[in-house]
C-alpha cells in the first residue's frame, strides 16, 4: 500500500482542514502529521480505497476514509487518542 499522492490528498482537503484544527498536531508535509517529534497520522491509497494510519504509541491503527461516516470515525479516533495521551 503506497502513501497517498497529492491528487488523493486533494480529495481529502476538508478532512485535512479538520485535522489541522486539532491541538498538538503539526503537518510537516501534506497529509503527514506529527505529534511532538513522532509520526502520528498519514494516509495510504490502494485499489480498495483511501486509508489513514493513526499512531497509538507503539503501533498504527488503520482507518478507511472513503465516506463521510468513515471520516467522522477517524476524527473521533484522533480525538480519543489525543485525549488519552494528555491524561
Amino acid at each position: 500500500m503506497k502513501h497517498a499522492g497529492a491528487g488523493t490528498l486533494q480529495q481529502l482537503s476538508e478532512l485535512l482542514g479538520q485535522i489541522r484544527q486539532r491541538p498538538g498536531l503539526k503537518e510537516r508535509k501534506l497529509g503527514i502529521f506529527y505529534r511532538r517529534s513522532r509520526s502520528f497520522l498519514h494516509f495510504h491509497e490502494d485499489p480498495a480505497g483511501i486509508f489513514a494510519d493513526v499512531s497509538t504509541g507503539d503501533h498504527f491503527h488503520r482507518y478507511p476514509v472513503n465516506t463521510a461516516k468513515d471520516q467522522r470515525a477517524l476524527l473521533a479516533a484522533i480525538d480519543r487518542t489525543l485525549k488519552l495521551s494528555m491524561q
